[in-house]
């Protein structure tokens, strides 16, 4: 098929126009208008060289340019793409956007975009506020002056050029096409082409283009005034907003509270210095004479009553000072020609209770060794009070509400600032007798029975198997035995060199640990070590282990070394009842939560931290394990967990492999807490599984602190309480609280059988001792009762006898 002639296919289609759009429509147009709102689409125009628009490339400019606005908020960057296009169009050299603003009461023009050309690039055109060029005059001044676009075809012929900006670049401005962007009657700024290339000025075409596409120029300058005007309203609230909160942080310190409500506001106010008076009405008489009754009438421009004394003294000033180095002086019993006071205008606000502003000259010369000479004052009461004014003392008044709970927040702050001390100065006492010295650590390291020995370069303990067993008994070992065996635990679970646990912080936190303990019957170090011994051979004898990482592994023993931490002796019962703090401080598990508490106070002291090299996800997942499980211990939660516990036990023996059930259980978080936690009440009546010889002994101190509170209700809440027979209180306790858990832990883990034998065993030993108890009973009833009965048959042999003597009387 012969090629067909451009010209031969122009002719063709300018002759026959409805084929030509017929075609158009049907074939271009929807690819045109489908690029067009392409979102990665870019003006295909060629402007590698100036030529004549069409109108199809003049539409695809316009689109690019709709394109950009939508994509581009920021005002520089859209009119700097349109003034690419326009210089372009127009074949300008260069082209300039000057921004119409008022300075100190003067219109002024500065330089925006400059030299922007159709190769520009935004980074070499856009001035920063450092470099900007201020234009008071010349063609852009006269052109924002008069409001009206010039044409100027030879610059050398206007009186209005100026050739400053030419020689600063070494550039000749030949011709000049200016016009004016208003916004309704308000002068928005100047836009200036120079230099026509390719012929000597502009032409009318060249100023009725600029024109038709000014209006696109409003719409940007529109679309960002707006946006600014949102962004600073936006930016007032969020001022506001911020005051108000910073009143409730810096409570503590009056002087802070006024400095970082008023310094947010000083760019508003554009002051040198602010200073705050705390006014005390009630100490000093001072008169107000006529001085303050003509500056009062300067300030306010009204007539004034002469007031002869009012009761006004300032007692402090705080003085904020922002010029050279920012710093805050506090200034008691301040001088009445402090710079602060010397306007008066103070004085006139403790007196009205309203605002003055003083617009001239208050003092001639400096005011202070810093040569700061007042020009003006604004001076506003802090009070509860709303008056319509504008500008910024509208902005003072929003803020005097702000301040007013300043004022109003330190004072309640000092009221309750001084026990809160106290109570951190015995909190400091406390610790410091608890936390362990650097001569009991040494003792802990060191001592007569060396925890330590160095073998091959390489630290080892001494061996202690007794802390496997379930059987371990305490009595033979002294306190800082027991924190010697609490350290090596650590370090049989592989933990210490695995999470770069320093050995003297080791050794500190379970010697603080332990004298966190009272020195009470029952709940002391001994019981609060035993049930970390026992969560240590559920893990490691038991094989529990299985389901828990190292890092669980190290929170649930350390749990149970601290969970009983500062036991006080008595049950939670007693607690509330007594009204306690810890019961005041907690709703419920009021014990479990204080022991909780204090062990964590414990734990975060840097000295005692053993978790100080743990991540902080680590660190977070620990503390959680720990709240889990020292809560646990409240066996009222204990009785909730326990269908929950018996159904995973079942569920574990559906699967044929400990392989898939360790990994079953490994993981479900939820499964791993509700193990723990009975693991921990488990460990929490061990008292009842040691052998017998053990646990008839615990129970004589059990039951000491049992008597011990009994006497506290009798004195204290004027309570009796029922002393029962131990015997039959163990055997109770026994079958209702302690052998569910140990008979499922024992179908869980076969390896924990003895914690259950014992239990077992223990129940029949104090069921003999009941039964034996119950024998002596009934025999001293039936002695008893064989007693009274001799009693009553003397009595009645007696009174027989008195009646027969008394009927012979009678007789005779």
């Amino acid at each position: 098929m012969a090629a067909v002639d451009q010209d031969v296919a122009e002719k063709f289609l300018d002759s026959h126009p409805d084929f030509a759009k017929q075609y158009y429509d049907a074939k271009l147009r929807p690819k045109v208008i489908s690029n067009l709102f392409q979102d990665n689409m870019t003006s295909q125009v060629n402007i590698s060289s100036f030529h004549e628009l069409n109108m199809v490339e003049e539409s695809e400019i316009i689109f690019d340019m709709v394109r950009d606005l939508q994509e581009n908020l920021q005002m520089e960057k859209a009119i700097f793409n349109f003034m690419k296009h326009l210089s372009f169009m127009i074949r300008s050299e260069k082209m300039s956007l000057f921004m119409y603003r008022m300075r100190n009461g003067t219109a002024e023009l500065a330089t925006r975009l400059f030299n922007v050309h159709k190769d520009a690039t935004l980074e070499e055109c856009l001035v920063q506020p450092d470099r900007e060029i201020i234009f008071p005059i010349g063609i852009v001044g006269h052109v924002a002056t008069t409001k009206k676009t010039v044409n100027i075809p030879d610059v050398s012929q206007s009186s209005h050029y100026s050739d400053f900006v030419d020689q600063i670049q070494e550039y000749q401005t030949k011709s000049v096409l200016a016009t004016p962007i208003m916004s309704g009657k308000d002068m928005v700024a100047v836009m200036m082409a120079v230099n026509k290339i390719g012929a000597p000025h502009f032409t009318q075409q060249d100023e009725e283009t600029l024109l038709k596409y000014l209006n696109y120029v409003n719409l940007i300058l529109r679309v960002f005034h707006l946006s600014y005007h949102h962004n600073c309203e936006t930016r007032r609230g969020q001022v506001l907003l911020w005051s108000a909160s910073k009143v409730f942080e810096e409570i503590t310190d009056i002087k802070r509270q006024f400095h970082k409500a008023l310094y947010t506001i000083r760019n508003f106010l554009n002051c040198e210095r602010y200073s705050v008076g705390l006014l005390d009405m009630t100490k000093t008489k001072v008169r107000l004479d006529r001085k303050f009754n003509l500056l009062k009438a300067t300030a306010c421009q009204c007539s004034v009553t002469t007031h002869h004394y009012l009761e006004v003294n300032f007692y402090k000033v705080i003085d904020y000072i922002l010029h050279g180095k920012e710093e805050i002086k506090v200034i008691p019993n301040p001088a009445p020609d402090h710079w602060a006071l010397a306007s008066g205008l103070p004085y006139l606000c403790a007196i009205d209770a309203r605002w003055f502003l003083f617009p001239c000259p208050v003092q001639k010369g400096p005011v202070d060794t810093s040569g700061l000479t007042i020009k003006n004052v604004l001076s506003h009461p802090i009070v509860n009070k709303k008056e319509e004014i504008v500008q910024d003392e509208t902005l003072m008044e929003s803020l005097t509400q702000f301040l007013g709970w300043s004022v109003l927040n330190t004072d309640t702050y000092d009221k309750w600032n001084k026990p809160e001390n106290r109570k951190d100065i015995f909190q400091d006492m406390v610790l410091y007798h608890i936390k362990c010295r650097t001569d009991e650590t040494q003792n802990v390291l060191v001592g007569k029975v060396k925890l330590f020995t160095h073998t091959g370069g390489e630290k080892q303990m001494y061996n202690m198997s007794e802390i496997f067993e379930f059987h371990f008994c305490d009595f033979e070992h002294s306190h800082l035995d027991l924190v010697k065996l609490g350290i090596k635990m650590h370090y049989e679970l592989g933990v210490v060199d695995k999470f770069h646990i320093p050995r003297e912080t080791l050794a500190r936190c379970c010697y603080s640990l332990s004298k966190g303990y009272r020195q009470i019957a029952y709940h002391n170090w001994s019981r609060g070590f035993n049930v970390g011994q026992t969560m240590f051979t559920l893990l490691m004898t038991g094989d529990l282990k299985r389901y828990y990482t190292d890092l669980e592994t190290m929170a649930m023993v350390t749990a149970g070394l601290c969970h009983d931490i500062d036991h006080r002796g008595t049950n939670n019962l007693y607690q509330m009842k007594s009204g306690n703090p810890p019961a005041k401080l907690h709703g419920s598990s009021i014990l479990e939560r204080h022991h909780l508490e204090t062990g964590k106070t414990l734990l975060r002291d840097p000295a005692l931290n053993i978790y100080q090299n743990l991540s902080r996800a680590q660190h977070e997942q620990v503390i959680h394990l720990t709240d889990i499980a020292i809560i646990a211990t409240d066996l009222t939660l204990y009785f909730k967990k326990r269908t929950v516990f018996q159904k995973i036990v079942d569920q574990s023996k559906t699967y044929e492999s400990w392989d898939d059930w360790t990994k079953y259980m490994t993981q479900e978080t939820t499964r791993k807490a509700i193990v723990m936690a009975m693991m921990m009440t488990a460990c929490d009546l061990s008292a009842i599984a040691k052998p017998w010889e053990i646990q008839s002994k615990v129970v004589l101190s059990v039951a000491a602190e049992f008597w011990e509170q009994g006497d506290l209700e009798r004195t204290v809440l004027e309570q009796q309480t029922k002393s029962a027979d131990l015997p039959k209180m163990q055997c109770g306790f026994i079958d209702f609280v302690c052998a569910f858990v140990y008979k499922e832990f024992s179908r869980f883990h076969v390896e924990i059988t003895p914690m259950l034998d014992r239990p077992l065993n223990n129940r029949r030993e104090w069921n003999a001792l009941k039964e034996v108890h119950e024998a002596k009973l009934a025999a001293l009833e039936e002695a008893k009762t064989a007693k009274e009965e001799v009693a009553v048959a003397t009595t009645a042999a007696k009174q027989g006898t008195h009646t027969h003597t008394s009927n012979t009387y009678v007789v005779n």
